[in-house]
C-alpha cells in the first residue's frame, strides 16, 4: 500500500482564531493516527491570516505530544528563515523528546513576502546558500567530530530525517545530489511536477541516508458523500487560491456554491492552475482520480491537504479518503 500522509496549514477561518486552528491540528492528528496515516506535517508560512503554524516546531511539539505513533515533523521549515543551529537544536530537542518519531523537512523560500523576510531579521539570509546550510544541518545532527567547536545539543547524533522540499528543478537537484528524500508542493505549484521527479530520479545518488530515491508528492483532496458537497467544501480553498494570487490574502473564507462557475476568467485560471493536482468529489470520484495521478507520478508517498472552512468537513474528508486508500491498496504495487 502506498503510504498517505497529511499537509495541515493549521487553517484560520473568518471569524475564528489561531487558537481554534491550533486546537483543530491537534484533533485531526489525532484521527489522523488513528486512521493509519503515515505522517503528520505542519508547514511555516510567516504574515498570513490564514495560516497558524508559524512558530512550526512549537506546533509540531503540541501535536507530537498529543499523539503516540504517528511520524510528524515539517513540511517545511524555510531555511533561508533561520540558522542551520536553530534549527538543529529545535528538531534535534523534538527528536529526543518523541524519538523515532519525528521528520525535517527543508525548504528554500521563504515561506512569505520579502518584507516580512526582511522583518524575521535574519542579516545576510540568501536562498542561495540552501545547499550549504543543509549540509551544516546534516552535519549538526550527526555525530560531532573531534573537537568540533560549535554542537547542537540536543540535536548531534539524532539524525532526525532530512527530506528536501521544492517546487522546481532546483530542489530536484539538491535531493538527487544528496541522497536524500524529495518532497514535491505540487499541492499548489504543480507546474513543474513532472520534470521535478524525473530529474530526481534519474540523477538519485544512493547515499547513507537512501540507497534509493524516494519522492512524496502533495496533493489537494476533498471528499464527501457526494461530488457536489466536495465540491461545496473545496471552494474555500479556491477562493483562497485566488485572493493570495490578487495580493490579498486573508482568513480561510466560508464555501460558495457553484463557485468555479461563478468566477471569472482569470479566477477559474488561477484555480485550474494552481489547482491542477486534487481531487475533489464523493469517495468513488477521488478513488479514480487518486488512482491516475499514482500511476502517472510513480509517487512512493501521497501527502494531502485539505483547508475546508469547517472542521468537521475536513475530519470527514480524511475519514473518507481513507477508505479510498485502503481500497486503492489492494490493487496499487508501491513504486
Amino acid at each position: 500500500m502506498i503510504p498517505f500522509s497529511i499537509l495541515d496549514l493549521a487553517p484560520i477561518t473568518e471569524g475564528s482564531d489561531a487558537a481554534t486552528a491550533l486546537a483543530n491540528s491537534v484533533d485531526l492528528a489525532r484521527q489522523a493516527e488513528a486512521l493509519g496515516y503515515r505522517r503528520y506535517w505542519l508547514a511555516e508560512h510567516h504574515n498570513m491570516p490564514g495560516i497558524a503554524s508559524a512558530a512550526t516546531a512549537l506546533v509540531i511539539g503540541q501535536v507530537a505530544a498529543a499523539t503516540h505513533r504517528i511520524r510528524v515533523g515539517a513540511g517545511g521549515i524555510m531555511l533561508p528563515n533561520h540558522s542551520p543551529l536553530v534549527v538543529a537544536e529545535q528538531f534535534g530537542t523534538l527528536e529526543t523528546l518523541f524519538p523515532g518519531r519525528i521528520d525535517l523537512g527543508l525548504g528554500r523560500a521563504p515561506g512569505t513576502d520579502q518584507t516580512t523576510a526582511r522583518a524575521l531579521r535574519r542579516e545576510g539570509s540568501d536562498p542561495n546558500r540552501f545547499p550549504d546550510d543543509v549540509a551544516e544541518v546534516l552535519a549538526l545532527l550527526d555525530d560531532p567530530e573531534p573537537g568540533q567547536a560549535v554542537r547542537a545539543i540536543p540535536g548531534e547524533g539524532t539524525r532526525v530525517p532530512v527530506w528536501i522540499l521544492g517546487s522546481s528543478l532546483f530542489g530536484a537537484q539538491l535531493a538527487a545530489a544528496l541522497g536524500l528524500p524529495y518532497a514535491f508542493a505540487s499541492h499548489f505549484a504543480p507546474g513543474d511536477l513532472m520534470p521535478a521527479l524525473t530529474h530526481y530520479r534519474e540523477h538519485f545518488r544512493p547515499s547513507r541516508f537512501l540507497d534509493r530515491p524516494y519522492a512524496m508528492v502533495g496533493f489537494n483532496a476533498y471528499v464527501a458523500d457526494t461530488d457536489e458537497q466536495a465540491r461545496f467544501h473545496a471552494s474555500s480553498m479556491e477562493q483562497s487560491f485566488v485572493a493570495l494570487r490578487q495580493g490579498r490574502p486573508g482568513p480561510i473564507p466560508p464555501p460558495v456554491a457553484d463557485y468555479r462557475e461563478r468566477a471569472d476568467r482569470f479566477e477559474r485560471l488561477v484555480i485550474e492552475r494552481t489547482m491542477a493536482c486534487s481531487a475533489i468529489g464523493s469517495p468513488e470520484t477521488v478513488e479514480s482520480e487518486i488512482d491516475r495521478f499514482l500511476k502517472a507520478t510513480e509517487a512512493d508517498e501521497l501527502i494531502v491537504t485539505n483547508s475546508s472552512f469547517d472542521h468537521a468537513a475536513r475530519c470527514r474528508s480524511y475519514e473518507l479518503l481513507a477508505e479510498v486508500r485502503n481500497r486503492l491498496g489492494a490493487r496499487i504495487e508501491p513504486s
